[in-house]
């Protein structure tokens, strides 16, 4: 499910479900090796004590060549094309290759390592070759075609029917029907694409290291807590900088320091280090690398018959075209960038007030703003930091809501091993009383693990199979001293609750087959269950159980819950504007045609901005292109729109809980019977008016986002 060829994501055939003659390939990795079988830990979870880089390399390259063999069977297969033994087989193919991308895609994101690093550059136009010999084999789309062309006649049921369309859809968007040459050069585009993309995760990683804030007083750290300038000292140490104090870099242009730091030129120092990532020069610049990723894509989309990558992609999401995205992004950025001049004003107003003798910066726009929250609602960001204790939020406000909106229940269990001792394991019981899922959660950062937050499956869910899901979230929350609690922002609350949205999606899949398990939905759909869930961090029952002092155990005070509520729309003028930013530089790389990729990236990126309307100094985009992993080495080139045009859902399905009685088990048996367990087994769209009743209005995230026309 986590391999990032869209078709290879099954399990090894049987020889019954092929021609009577044919035997499934025998392996040939070493006993010895922890992927040569199925892990034999309750649901399949990865025997990561097991596991060692050594391992990969020849799991990889055994994986790959099973799977070969599994496919030419299918295609060279004497019988005529059956869905049984042509697509079935195909689902179940690839089962080794399955397991070891799994623990790699795991290890590479969240505890890499120099010998991961190394081999992901081996390995990114290995899989791209292996995927391609698959998708462009002649013989196999041909036997594809030939049912999809019968397929009204085949009495299929209706996820088999959707699954042979998606099958053929996916195989001629992939180059099926192209000539012979137009393959070799697609093959060639591929190859390139996947080389350049991992070489960019791989700098962007390297760089964010590089770009730590060194400073060299406590005195320029004034406003941290004093536990966070030790950890800063800690950080020097560690680096070789005796002396000095260091400050890491997260993933977005925004960095936590901004809002609590009082030294104007420490704040003005640490945005202006994130700013600069991947264009400063050195070894980790990633700006030619963004050309030749913009060009290839490109270039690779004329060659498919499209004008350029974006078009390319967006057909075969919920939006379904450019005109569609821009329109979107278009209606919300001239009043996001409104409001945020608003909030600008307002600042400027507390500088001038305390005498500043300054105009506000990008740079001053955290520490002011809380400032401006403190005197608008009287409290600060800071009065909520002990009232949201990690491991409270996760039980006593994640799983409690879980627990009420579904009825299942969790238990932490210390028995199974994990790449790292952060990482925690908890089984998750359905009604009955049942397993359904095991779920973990690996919630700190450190310098091998990516930035952000995200969730994968490590085992994904298929009755096919006989699989059940395995799902991790990952965070990238400071780690405190041994002696310290773990105090969350309300932003790393809300990031707790959305990444649990997903594992409900994974944990929740009831399809038959691999290609549908859990979130394997439209790009531009994935965030909307995760979005969803987020309404639950502030629902009055949810909040206060969870939000309770870490000292006392006191519950959060209703003045302070009230004045949190109330504040749910402030600084959204920076929040929208600064996504935006990001979401239209995104669709402008992917909208040009090949001979429209500019020299210089930083030039393109402000000519962008500007044209968009979004190009207000005091709000960067929340990624810049020369580290905008979500565009240039994830999975969302052309994409990153998709969490506004999910949100439009998200916000829809919010105002239908409220009008149906909110937190009950009744409206998310509901949510969870017609859309949480379908994984992608029917049109998305579709499945949300299956929910709804109706499509979805835009007039609630309208004025989610203060957007609304007063």
């Amino acid at each position: 499910m986590n391999r990032p060829h869209i078709l290879l994501v099954a399990a090894a055939a049987s020889a019954a479900a092929l021609a009577p003659a044919w035997a499934a390939p025998a392996s040939q990795l070493e006993a010895s090796n922890p992927f040569a079988k199925e892990s034999s830990l309750p649901f399949n979870y990865p025997a990561w004590d097991k596991i060692r880089n050594e391992h990969f390399a020849p799991a990889f390259a055994e994986g790959m060549r099973v799977e070969a063999l599994e496919v030419e069977a299918i295609a060279n297969n004497k019988a005529a094309p059956t869905f049984d033994n042509t697509i079935v087989a195909m689902e179940r193919s690839g089962r080794l290759l399955d397991r070891v991308s799994a623990a790699f895609g795991t290890l590479s994101s969240s505890y890499t390592n120099d010998t991961i690093i190394a081999l992901s550059r081996d390995l990114a136009p290995k899989l791209a070759a292996h995927g391609d010999a698959i998708r462009l084999n002649p013989k196999l789309y041909q036997r594809i075609k030939s049912l999809y062309d019968k397929r009204d006649s085949l009495k299929l049921d209706a996820e088999s029917k959707y699954l042979l369309e998606r099958y053929h859809t996916d195989f001629v968007r992939a180059g099926a029907k192209l000539s012979d040459a137009d393959k070799v050069k697609l093959k060639d585009y591929n190859s390139q694409l996947a080389a350049l993309q991992t070489q960019f995760a791989k700098n962007t990683l390297k760089e964010a290291n590089a770009s730590a804030l060194v400073v060299d007083t406590r005195a320029e750290l004034a406003g941290l807590s004093d536990k966070a300038i030790d950890a800063a000292a800690a950080e020097g140490k560690k680096r070789g900088l005796e002396g000095k104090f260091v400050i890491p870099v997260v993933n977005t242009s925004q960095q936590a320091g901004l809002s609590v730091l009082t030294n104007r030129a420490t704040r003005e120092k640490l945005l202006a280090a994130s700013l600069a990532r991947g264009s400063r020069g050195g070894e980790f610049d990633t700006r030619d690398i963004v050309l030749k990723i913009a060009k290839l894509r490109a270039e690779r989309a004329v060659l498919l018959g499209y004008p350029n990558h974006a078009a390319y992609n967006l057909e075969d999401q919920t939006a379904k075209s450019t005109k569609a995205v821009n329109s979107l992004l278009a209606e919300f950025a001239k009043p996001a960038v409104n409001n945020a001049k608003k909030e600008a004003a307002e600042i400027q107003k507390v500088i001038d007030a305390e005498k500043g003798g300054f105009q506000a910066a990008a740079h001053d726009w955290g520490y002011y703003s809380d400032k401006v929250r403190a005197e608008r609602y009287a409290f600060d960001a800071a009065q909520l930091k002990p009232y949201f204790e990690l491991n409270r939020v996760l039980v006593d406000g994640v799983f409690f809501a879980a627990n009420k909106e579904f009825g299942i229940s969790f238990k932490e269990r210390k028995d199974l091993p994990a790449y790292n001792e952060d990482v925690r394991v908890f089984d998750v019981f359905d009604t009955d009383g049942k397993q359904l899922a095991i779920f973990t959660f690996d919630p700190y950062a450190r310098s091998n693990k990516r930035g952000g937050a995200w969730a994968n499956a490590w085992v994904g869910q298929s009755s096919l199979l006989g699989t059940k899901p395995v799902i991790a979230n990952n965070l990238n929350v400071a780690k405190p001293a041994a002696d310290e609690p773990t105090l969350l922002t309300y932003d790393e609350v809300r990031t707790t609750f959305h990444e649990f949205g997903h594992a409900l999606h994974g944990m929740f899949s009831n399809v038959k087959y691999p290609r549908f398990s859990g979130s394997r939905v439209p790009r531009d759909y994935v965030e909307f269950p995760s979005q969803v869930n987020e309404m639950w961090m502030a629902w009055p029952e949810v909040l206060s159980n969870y939000a309770r002092h870490y000292q006392t155990g006191e519950p959060m005070p209703k003045e302070l819950l009230d004045k949190v509520q109330a504040s749910q729309q402030f600084n959204e003028g920076f929040r929208t504007t600064e996504y935006l930013a990001a979401a239209l530089l995104d669709q402008a790389w992917h909208q040009l045609s090949p001979n429209q990729i500019p020299a210089d990236v930083l030039v393109f990126e402000a000519e962008a901005l500007k044209k968009a309307g979004v190009d207000f100094a005091l709000v960067p985009p929340r990624y810049r292109s020369a580290y905008f992993s979500h565009t240039f080495s994830g999975g969302y080139s052309a994409g990153y729109y998709g969490y506004l045009w999910a949100e439009k859902l998200d916000a829809d399905t919010v105002n239908w809980f409220k009008e149906n009685g909110g937190l009950t088990r009744k409206n998310g048996d509901h949510f969870r019977k017609t859309l949480l367990s379908r994984g992608g087994t029917l049109d998305a769209m579709q499945m949300y008016r299956n929910f709804s009743g109706r499509d979805a209005k835009v007039e609630p995230l309208l004025e989610r986002r203060g957007l609304m026309a007063k």
